[in-house]
């Protein structure tokens, strides 16, 4: 394929000489004339393992060249990919400038030609930018509509500095979010021999993966050194202590927990969490990472509550009110609290669980619920369709399959509301936006 590369910095460089190594014929365009002859001499314009062999072969072979003359480069390829960066601003927002410059250069080039070019993003942009920003900057320089004249399509970059050459050529993952099949193929191609899985989705979706990517590389590294100072304050090996918690592949180290869903409860997590931060104020350690955690579950359930009062119906059943599918313990369960707090806001509450037997509760067990909700004797139905036909909203609390089944007994007038994010079948009238997904 014929590409030309639109910004020749760090993820640029690496991807015109990887795709140039790969058999493509690449132009590399940048309005910096000392990068542009950096690389028509052979030269990497970064510092990079391997990119300067890389760089140097694909020059002397022909299949790597730069130019500062845009609409040249899109008149002589087939396909453009844009790495132009898209800095901070001071309030944190992105600044588009440069990409919104670029998108018109190529639209102005892509007026001139009489075949389909397709437009690929490898900038990093918040959700919605290519769609809302690119796209119709491009629509307006090229007289033309996305999907006849020229296509778009959002294609992630994961390369890291220090190991980009060997990260392009064995992604763990390849993503292409496009606005048209043609386009989203075209793109996929440039990639059908590299491993790893490939994901063909909506734009919006691209562009969001790479900032999940980010935001949990963040969260690893803030977390690490939160437990590292907390350890070494305590005179503990922390680098034992993490050997140790990767062990476990199962949940530590895993995509355990990491579904969207409602707010934790149970006997460990609250619990262990405050007696953890107690234990950092205690020591005069600032844990911002771990002091938040609980703060961050209590607006889910701020949440939660606003999500079913929004529905104004007096009446509501909940599908389940243990704080997980499976077991009997309520304790420090979100939907007990959420029970708690629909009473006092003079809702009508019903309770299907069949996990929870009132007369078999025993302990601190019994202790929290029947503080949190003293009345729980007169709620608890003992079967689903008891809850069901009484209510008027119907909260699904956690995947049951018996819950799933039961739901078919829901008639059109009743609302859904899922906080498990549960399979539901389209039959059922699920609140349209749901909780969090």
């Amino acid at each position: 394929m014929k590409i030309s590369v639109f910004g020749l910095g760090y993820v640029g460089t690496v991807c015109a000489a990887s795709l140039a190594d790969r058999g493509h014929n690449v132009i590399g365009v940048d309005k910096l004339e000392a990068k542009v002859d950096l690389i028509r001499s052979g030269r990497s314009v970064i510092i990079e393992r391997d990119i300067d062999e890389l760089v140097r072969r694909t020059v002397k072979a022909g299949r790597l060249t730069a130019t500062m003359n845009a609409a040249n480069a899109v008149a002589s390829t087939d396909m453009t990919i844009v790495c132009v960066g898209t800095p901070s601003q001071p309030n944190g927002a992105l600044s588009l400038e440069a990409i919104e410059a670029v998108s018109a250069e190529i639209g102005q080039a892509i007026r001139l030609k009489t075949t389909r070019h397709e437009v690929v993003i490898r900038s990093t942009v918040v959700p919605g930018t290519t769609r809302t920003v690119i796209a119709p900057r491009l629509s307006e320089t090229s007289g033309m509509k996305p999907g006849s004249g020229f296509g778009v399509a959002f294609n992630p970059e994961f390369l890291r500095e220090g190991s980009s050459v060997a990260d392009f050529n064995t992604p763990s993952k390849t993503i292409i979010g496009a606005l048209d099949e043609a386009t989203a193929v075209a793109v996929m191609s440039l990639y059908s021999d590299l491993p790893g899985a490939k994901f063909s989705t909506s734009i919006e979706t691209a562009e969001l993966v790479k900032y999940i990517d980010n935001a949990w590389h963040a969260l690893k590294v803030a977390f690490g050194n939160e437990i590292g100072l907390l350890a070494s304050t305590l005179g503990i090996d922390s680098n034992e202590t993490m050997n140790i918690f990767f062990e476990d592949k199962r949940l530590n180290i895993s995509t355990a927990y990491l579904r969207p869903g409602f707010a934790f409860g149970g006997s460990c997590l609250p619990k262990d969490l405050r007696a953890l931060t107690y234990l950092g104020r205690k020591l005069d350690l600032s844990l911002p990472l771990l002091n938040h955690i609980l703060d961050s579950n209590s607006m889910l359930i701020e949440r939660g509550v606003d999500w079913i009062l929004s529905q104004s119906k007096k009446r509501i059943a909940f599908l389940g009110i243990s704080f997980k599918s499976g077991t009997d313990d309520m304790r420090e369960s979100p939907f007990v609290e959420l029970v708690e707090r629909l009473i006092g806001k003079g809702r009508e509450v019903r309770i299907f669980d069949p996990n929870v037997e009132l007369a078999n509760l025993v302990g601190a067990n019994k202790d929290y619920l029947m503080r949190a909700v003293p009345h729980i004797t007169d709620l608890i139905v003992p079967n689903i369709s008891d809850a069901i036909g009484w209510a008027e909203t119907v909260v699904v609390t956690t995947a049951d399959p018996v819950y799933q089944a039961g739901l078919a007994e829901v008639r059109p007038e009743q609302i859904v509301l899922d906080f498990s994010n549960l399979k539901l079948s389209r039959a059922i009238a699920v609140e349209p936006k749901g909780f969090l997904w």
